[in-house]
């Protein structure tokens, strides 16, 4: 079963490197991975997804990433309500010809072309791992020269109250 976990952590050196290894120890396999600043000076949001069949071993390593010094939350939002995206660069054989033709297959996911050169493109698109993996299968025919896919980014819809957020965010 597919888990996306988020933490909240202080935007320090080293902070990635404990929290991976403790999920590494664990031998869960991260699928995708997102890290990167928030609205408040010195924190950051990890974003995890991976495959899990035990549940109590998620719940432990849950419990372990909230003992980290530099974690300050942690959240399963696999059940919740959630907003969530990834971004891929996708590098295509192309020439002249084909261009009216790809762009009639890139219309639909809302990517857009972002180089353009001799003989290849690049192209840009956005929105659920979904959409970014149908997007790919249909240009697997044109050949891909290359893909770069940041990992899922999310977080739960909707403005819900939380009392531990507060107390975060008084900690900076």
């Amino acid at each position: 079963m597919k888990r996306i976990i988020t933490a909240t952590v202080r935007n320090r050196s080293g902070v990635l490197n404990r929290v991976t290894s403790l999920l590494q120890r664990r031998q869960f396999n991260i699928e995708s991975i997102s890290v990167g600043r928030t609205e408040t000076e010195n924190m950051s949001k990890m974003t995890f997804a991976f495959e899990v069949d035990d549940f109590p071993k998620l719940e432990q390593v849950t419990k372990q990433l909230n003992k980290q010094i530099d974690v300050l939350k942690v959240s399963d939002i696999s059940d919740k309500a959630i907003v969530a995206s990834e971004l891929a660069l996708i590098k295509i054989v192309s020439n002249s010809q084909l261009l009216g033709e790809i762009q009639g297959i890139i219309e639909p996911f809302r990517a857009s072309i972002i180089d353009v050169s001799k003989d290849s493109l690049a192209l840009q698109v956005t929105g659920k791992p979904e959409k970014v993996e149908a997007l790919i299968e249909l240009l697997h025919p044109y050949g891909i020269i290359e893909l770069a896919r940041t990992g899922l980014t999310a977080f739960v819809r909707g403005q819900q109250p939380n009392t531990q957020d507060r107390n975060i965010q008084s900690l900076f």
